[in-house]
C-alpha cells in the first residue's frame, strides 16, 4: 500500500479492493458452522409456528370460528391450522339426555348357573326449572325415584345416576343412586363404592364391589377377607365385557369412571383403594 493512500481521503475502487485483499490475508478461514446454522434456523421456524398456533387458538377460543387469512410459516408457506369449532347454540335438553337417560353395562358374570349384570344409568343435568320438572316426570315414567329430591328445582345443575343389578331373569334393582352437581369432580385417589352380594336374597358374602373413581385412575385394588386382592384396570370406552371381569370403564354421560371388582366364590369384601404406583 502506497504512502499516498495513507493520507489521501479519496479512495478509488482499486484502493478499496487492495485493502480488502490485505485484510483477507490476515484472516484464518475455518470450517463453516453448518450445524449451528441449521439449529438456529430450526429454532426461528419453530418460533414462527408457535406464534401462528397461538394466534389461531386465541381466535378459536374467542368466537369458535377461524378468521385468520394469509398466515405463513418461516419458509413463507401459507398455514391453515386445524380448528375444531364449538357450537354457537347451547345443546338441547334432548342432546344433553335430560329426558332420556344413557345406560352403560359395566359388569357381567355368572353365579349359580345364572347371569348377573350391572348397569349405570345417567340422566343429564337440567339447566332450569322447566327442564328439571320435565325430567322428574320422565324419571317417574321410568320407575325411577331420585333420593332426597323433594322438588324438581333440586335437580338443576345436577346429573343423576342409578346403578342397577339384575340376576338371571329377575327384575333389575337399584343398588345405589345419587344426584351430583356437575361442578363436583373426583380427582386423584377419590373413590366411592358399594359392596354387595351376588345373591338376590343376600345370603351369600359380599363379593361384588361397584364404585366410581376419577377419570385419571388407572387401577383399583379390591382386597377380600381371605387375603387375596383383585385388580380392576382401566379399559377404553366400548371395550368388550368378559364374564366375571374386574375393570374400570367410562360411562356415557358421567364425568367419572365406574369400576367393578369380582371376588372368588365364598370370599367377602374387606377394602378397596385406587392404586397410585
Amino acid at each position: 500500500m502506497s504512502a499516498d493512500r495513507e493520507t489521501n481521503t479519496t479512495m478509488t475502487d482499486r484502493d478499496i479492493a487492495l485493502l480488502l485483499a490485505d485484510a483477507a490475508d490476515e484472516v484464518e478461514i475455518g470450517i463453516a458452522p453448518y450445524q449451528a446454522v441449521i439449529r438456529g434456523g430450526r429454532r426461528r421456524r419453530a418460533r414462527r409456528w408457535a406464534l401462528a398456533t397461538a394466534a389461531a387458538l386465541v381466535i378459536t377460543g374467542a368466537s369458535g370460528t377461524l378468521a385468520l387469512a394469509g398466515l405463513r410459516d418461516g419458509d413463507g408457506r401459507e398455514v391453515t391450522p386445524a380448528v375444531t369449532q364449538r357450537p354457537t347454540q347451547p345443546l338441547t335438553p334432548e342432546e344433553r339426555h335430560v329426558y332420556e337417560p344413557q345406560d352403560t353395562l359395566v359388569g357381567t358374570g355368572g353365579v349359580g348357573g345364572k347371569d348377573w349384570r350391572v348397569t349405570v344409568q345417567v340422566w343429564g343435568a337440567p339447566r332450569d326449572e322447566g327442564e328439571a320438572w320435565a325430567q322428574l316426570q320422565r324419571m317417574k315414567a321410568y320407575g325411577e325415584e331420585a333420593v332426597a329430591v323433594d322438588k324438581s328445582s333440586q335437580l338443576i345443575g345436577k346429573y343423576t345416576f342409578f346403578v342397577r343389578r339384575s340376576i338371571g331373569d329377575g327384575k333389575e334393582s337399584v343398588i345405589t343412586q345419587n344426584s351430583v352437581d356437575t361442578k363436583d369432580r373426583m380427582a386423584g385417589t377419590d373413590l366411592e363404592s358399594a359392596a354387595l352380594s351376588l345373591d338376590p336374597n343376600h345370603t351369600e358374602p359380599q363379593r361384588l364391589v361397584v364404585g366410581q373413581v376419577a377419570k385419571t385412575a388407572q387401577q383399583v385394588a379390591c382386597t377380600w377377607k381371605n387375603g387375596t386382592t383383585t385388580y380392576a384396570d382401566l379399559v377404553s370406552a366400548g371395550a368388550d365385557l368378559n364374564t366375571d371381569e374386574s375393570s374400570i370403564r367410562p360411562v356415557a354421560g358421567a364425568p367419572v369412571n365406574w369400576f367393578v371388582c369380582v371376588g372368588a366364590p365364598g370370599t367377602s369384601f374387606d377394602s378397596v383403594k385406587v392404586v397410585t404406583e
